[in-house]
């Protein structure tokens, strides 16, 4: 608990530097040429953050580079103008749409007397602001302490000094190399890093133990950009009562509901937290055991913002996280959502061209649900496979377990045996093969309405 203590009085400073709530700010975005602007408003993602995390925006500012400039990451030219901002504006934070080295962060504060923080320590706040559960406010502390770990020697460089030495002439008991004040707080960092991953494992794995015991069920994650619909898509399909809000990051916590769908039977849908782009490495990280129902899901539903000038950009954000978490290769339905607003309907058709197998809908007034419906049942039917299954018929346990998760079309009895051609989930099938049971597949797999337990 000491230790605790201690990290915690350490990172007071942090907090207030993470924070900027209800502080005047100033955005600044720089345009490189591998991470150029992706829409006509380059500022319009980190506005809609910097307004999520509480701050007032009262100035902004872009540029085009061809490369960094390493002490202020913009040119002299800009960090003129941006002092002015600043001055002229009485901001009390600089907002980066792009991620800063500590030198960067130091150097910029000294020119322009105010506080800056970039990208990555903006949504670090957000995430601490919305996180509810313990397991989320542990996720989003270690990915704090991560990505400030390296950054202690610019956060403290005021106490990088001996501890109580004195320096040379220091009295007795004093004098030898000792240990830095900064030295001490990496050990400490270090520490509670090492206490926090510990406590996450134990979380992820009984997640997964949880999740691992849903295995029987048919299970659908909601996946895609933040603020993409997919907690209204949530409520509409199983009248969940989620918490919606036109607002980056409103989920954070992992809710599954059940969904019935008519002629199939009952889904387990998940809603999970929203990605987006340059999502930092520690975050996405930290959050694998909120993710694992994503993980273990037998299908993911990408939603996608089709509205926003800026989806294509947002899918490949999404894809990249996937990647990470390594649920690239999952079985994908692309939910094109929002189509209500789109205006130009032929912009709607060039995302469907270019993505045929796409569904597009509406969360919000129903439009698209049947198609989007029927999608979901023929993504999750081609796990079915055609089988004839013998077995004896007193065989009440392969019997039962077929007439509640398979769908049973033909029956015959040849004496004391039975001959059922049926349906079946693909990943059921061991529950019913053994000894005294054979199993013939007629088909590979078919596309039709199957039955879910």
């Amino acid at each position: 608990m000491k230790g605790a203590n201690a990290i915690k009085g350490s990172f007071d400073q942090t907090r207030d530097k993470l924070s900027v709530r209800l502080e005047r700010a100033i955005l600044v975005s720089v345009s490189l040429p591998d991470r150029p602007w992706l829409s006509e408003d380059p500022l319009d993602e980190i506005r809609g953050l910097a307004t999520t995390a509480g701050s007032q925006v009262v100035g902004e500012l872009t540029q085009k580079r061809h490369e960094i400039q390493h002490g202020t990451y913009i040119g002299s030219g800009k960090l003129g103008e941006l002092q002015d901002l600043v001055e002229r504006l009485d901001a009390e934070v600089v907002i980066f749409d792009n991620d800063l080295t500590p030198a960067q962060v130091r150097h910029l504060e000294e020119a322009t007397q105010a506080k800056v923080i970039d990208r990555s320590e903006l949504i670090l706040d957000i995430f601490a602001t919305r996180a509810r559960s313990l397991v989320a406010k542990l996720q989003v502390e270690l990915a704090q302490l991560e990505y400030s770990l390296p950054r202690l020697k610019q956060m403290w460089s005021h106490l990088s000094r001996q501890s109580g030495s004195g320096g040379s002439g220091g009295g007795i008991g004093t004098r030898g190399p000792g240990e830095t004040q900064l030295e001490t707080d990496r050990r400490l960092v270090a520490n509670r890093i090492r206490d926090l991953k510990q406590k996450l494992a134990v979380a992820q794995a009984r997640k997964t133990r949880e999740v691992e015991t849903r295995s029987e069920e048919f299970t659908v994650s909601l996946v895609g950009y933040t603020n993409a619909g997919k907690s209204r898509l949530m409520n509409t399909l199983t009248k969940a009562g989620v918490y919606v809000q036109d607002q980056l990051f409103s989920t954070l916590e992992t809710r599954t509901r059940q969904w019935h769908i008519k002629d199939f039977g009952r889904i387990l849908l998940s809603d999970t937290v929203g990605f987006i782009r340059n999502l930092p490495h520690h975050l996405v990280a930290s959050f694998k055991a909120t993710l694992e129902e994503a993980r273990q899901s037998r299908l993911l539903l990408h939603v996608v913002d089709a509205s926003n000038p800026s989806a294509e950009e947002h899918m490949k954000a999404v894809r990249s996280v996937l990647e990470e978490l390594e649920c690239g290769d999952k079985p994908t339905l692309l939910v094109l959502n929002k189509i209500d607003k789109i205006a130009d309907r032929t912009v709607l058709d060039v995302l469907r061209h270019q993505h045929p197998r796409a569904v597009a809908i509406s969360g919000a007034t129903g439009e698209g649900m049947e198609e989007f419906v029927d999608a979901v049942v023929e993504a999750l039917s081609s796990d079915f496979a055609d089988a004839e299954v013998v077995t004896d018929a007193a065989n009440g346990r392969v019997l039962s377990y077929l007439g509640a998760h398979a769908e049973i079309y033909r029956q015959q009895y040849e004496g004391d045996k039975v001959h059922l051609r049926c349906y079946v989930p693909k990943h059921l099938l061991h529950h019913i093969q053994g000894p005294g049971v054979e199993v013939t597949f007629l088909a590979d797999s078919v596309h039709r309405n199957g039955k879910a337990g």
